[in-house]
């Protein structure tokens, strides 16, 4: 099995670190910055791996890019041409929450950001409420893609860990398990856009 996320590209990784210290990124060039990310891995990470027979798992996804591009206001057809050369994953696992449980996971882990409360957006009085308008706003655009792109929803409000992990390797399983629908030799390379127009 290989794990790849967000921002894990050895490419882009500290390069995107970098432009967002100033806080001046444009909601276009996010997406360009996070495409170019995914498109390293996709050949360097991803596409070598499934060749190989691997299972990939990937924390975050494009449907990360598309909910924040839209939150900024951007066009939907514009991030999702962008993210357009992206495979179709087998399964998405959705861990729905709300942003009352989402405050304490992230203050007790790295804190509230700029960019991941959203303060560019000017949505709030201080970082506090801006972090919760600006997550409720990608909560929505998570809902509606989950249906438009069949989620896999695996409800996280009031359960423990061990509950949600035992709920996430029922669902897993057989996606692991199933033969896969791609010949190892000679990848289908369809992007995202096939998914969409469907």
């Amino acid at each position: 099995m290989v794990e790849t996320g967000w921002t894990r590209s050895t490419l882009m990784s500290n390069l995107i670190e970098l432009a967002k210290e100033g806080n001046t990124l444009t909601r276009d060039t996010f997406g360009l910055l996070y495409a170019t990310d995914l498109a390293d891995r996709l050949e360097n990470q991803i596409i070598p791996a499934l060749r190989s027979g691997f299972i990939v798992l990937s924390d975050r996804y494009v449907y990360t890019a598309f909910a924040r591009h839209l939150v900024r206001g951007g066009d939907r057809d514009w991030v999702r041409g962008v993210f357009g050369f992206a495979l179709i994953p087998d399964a998405v696992f959705y861990l729905q929450t709300d942003v009352a449980s989402l405050v304490p996971r992230v203050i007790n882990s790295k804190g509230m950001d700029y960019w991941e409360s959203g303060m560019d957006l000017h949505l709030g009085a201080d970082l506090y409420d801006n972090f919760c308008a600006y997550q409720q706003r990608l909560l929505t655009e998570y809902e509606a893609m989950a249906k438009e792109f069949e989620f896999q929803m695996i409800e996280t409000v009031g359960r423990g860990i061990e509950e949600i992990q035992e709920d996430l390797r029922h669902r897993i399983e057989p996606v692991v398990r199933r033969p896969r629908k791609i010949d190892p030799a000679g990848l289908d390379l369809k992007g995202i856009d096939a998914k969409v127009e469907r």
